[in-house]
C-alpha cells in the first residue's frame, strides 16, 4: 500500500505544488508586494508561482467542453513538474509568451477530437464578461479568445477531463482580472521541514487565507489510501490471530508431554512461576522465530517485485507494474503486532493448563 500512495503522490507532483495559498472567502485575491517579498525570502521557499483559475467553455468546430482554465506564469513549471506530463506536443506556456497557446488534458482533447499531429487548429475559448448580461445576443456577454493547442498532457482521468493551461496573461484577458490571482503556489527546498514552513505561512497571512500542502489538497484521496492500508493491516491481524491457535495447540501439547519433567523441576524446588516462565519463553521463541522468517521472506518477495516487476498491469496502464515501497516503520509495526498476539496466545495455555492440571497433580 505504501507503493500505491507514493505512486499517486508522484502523479500529483506534476500538477500540485508543495503548498498552495488561496483566499478563505471568494475566488480571487491580490497580495501586496511586501507580503510576496516576505514569502520569497522565507527560509525553505525555493520558487513561487501566481496562477489564475476559472471555468470556461472550449469550442472546436461543433464540439465543445466546459473545463477549468488555469493561467500559469513562467515559474509554474519550476514549482510543479507539469512539463513531464506532456503526452503530445511541447511545453511552451509562460507569462512572457505573446501568442495565445493552450495545453489540453488528454480527456479534453478526446472530447474536442484533437488528435496527435492536429495541434495547429485554433480553439475558441469563452468566458462570461463580468457585470454584463443585458444583451439579447449571448455572444455579446462573453469574452472570446482564440488559442492554439501546443500540447496534450496526461495525469489522471479526473485531471485529464478537467483542466487546460494557458499563460496567465491570456487568462487575465479571458476572466477580466488584470491584477488578481486565484492561488499562489510554492515549491520548497529539499530537506526543509514543510510543517514549519506551513506554520510560518499561516502566521504571516492570517485567517483570511488558506495554506494547504499537497496531501491536504487531495485529502479525500490520500485518506482513502490510508484507510485501505489500515483495513489491510486489520485483516492481516485477524489472520494472525487465527494462526496463533497453532501456538496454543503446540504449547498445550508440550505441557501435557512434559508433565514428568515439570514434576521433577517442581521437586527440585522450582516454583510455579518459574515453570510458567519456561513455557512462556518457549511460546515467545516460536513467535519470534516465525515472525523473523516471515518478515525475511516477505522482504525477499518485495525485493523480487521491485527488481523484476513480476506483477504487471500492462504497458498501457498509468502504472505498468504493482508499485512497492519498503518502510522501516511497517516492519516494526508488524513485528510488534505479531509479538503481542504471540504473547497473548502463549499466556492462555500456560496459565490455564498449569493452574488446572499441574497444581492439583503436584501438590
Amino acid at each position: 500500500m505504501n507503493g500505491l500512495t507514493s505512486t499517486v503522490a508522484n502523479l500529483y507532483n506534476a500538477f500540485e505544488p508543495d503548498f498552495k495559498i488561496t483566499i478563505a472567502k471568494g475566488k480571487f485575491f491580490e497580495l501586496p508586494e511586501s507580503t510576496l517579498a516576505k514569502i520569497k525570502g522565507m527560509e525553505g521557499v525555493k520558487f513561487i508561482s501566481k496562477t489564475l483559475n476559472d471555468k470556461a467553455l472550449l469550442k472546436n468546430n461543433d464540439r465543445q467542453a466546459l473545463v477549468s482554465i488555469k493561467g500559469i506564469d513562467f515559474n509554474y513549471n519550476l514549482v510543479t513538474k507539469v512539463d513531464s506530463a506532456i503526452y503530445d506536443g511541447t511545453y511552451t506556456l509562460s507569462d512572457t509568451s505573446k501568442k495565445n497557446t493552450i495545453y489540453l488534458g488528454n480527456g479534453i482533447a478526446s472530447q474536442l477530437q484533437i488528435g496527435v499531429g492536429e495541434l495547429s487548429s485554433e480553439l475558441t475559448v469563452f468566458s462570461p464578461i463580468k457585470g454584463k448580461n443585458n444583451s439579447l445576443n449571448p455572444e455579446d456577454n462573453l469574452n472570446q479568445i482564440y488559442c492554439t493547442p501546443t500540447g496534450i498532457f496526461t495525469l489522471t482521468d479526473e485531471l485529464d477531463y478537467q483542466f487546460a493551461f494557458v499563460n496567465i496573461n491570456t487568462a487575465r484577458a479571458l476572466f477580466d482580472e488584470p491584477s488578481k490571482i486565484s492561488a499562489l503556489e510554492i515549491k520548497c527546498n529539499e530537506g526543509y521541514n514543510q510543517s514549519e514552513i506551513q506554520k510560518k505561512l499561516n502566521e504571516l497571512l492570517g485567517k483570511d487565507f488558506v495554506v494547504k500542502n499537497r496531501y491536504q489538497l487531495n485529502d479525500v484521496l490520500f485518506k482513502t489510501l490510508e484507510t485501505e492500508k489500515f483495513a489491510t493491516f486489520i485483516i492481516l491481524a485477524f489472520i494472525l490471530i487465527i494462526a496463533t491457535f497453532n501456538i496454543i495447540g503446540a504449547l498445550t501439547m508440550l505441557i501435557i508431554e512434559k508433565k514428568k519433567d515439570i514434576k521433577t523441576l517442581f521437586s527440585l524446588g522450582a516454583d510455579l512461576q518459574t515453570i510458567r516462565n519456561i513455557f512462556m519463553r518457549e511460546g515467545m521463541l516460536i513467535t519470534s522465530v516465525g515472525a523473523a522468517i516471515g518478515l525475511v521472506f516477505g522482504l525477499f518477495v518485495c525485493w523480487l517485485q521491485i527488481q523484476f516487476h513480476l506483477v504487471k498491469y500492462g504497458d498501457d496502464s498509468v502504472v505498468p507494474y504493482y508499485p512497492i515501497e519498503l518502510q522501516l516503520q511497517d516492519f516494526v509495526w508488524i513485528f510488534s503486532l505479531i509479538m503481542l498476539i504471540g504473547f497473548v496466545a502463549a499466556l492462555y495455555p500456560v496459565r490455564i493448563f498449569t493452574k488446572q492440571d499441574l497444581v492439583k497433580e503436584l501438590t
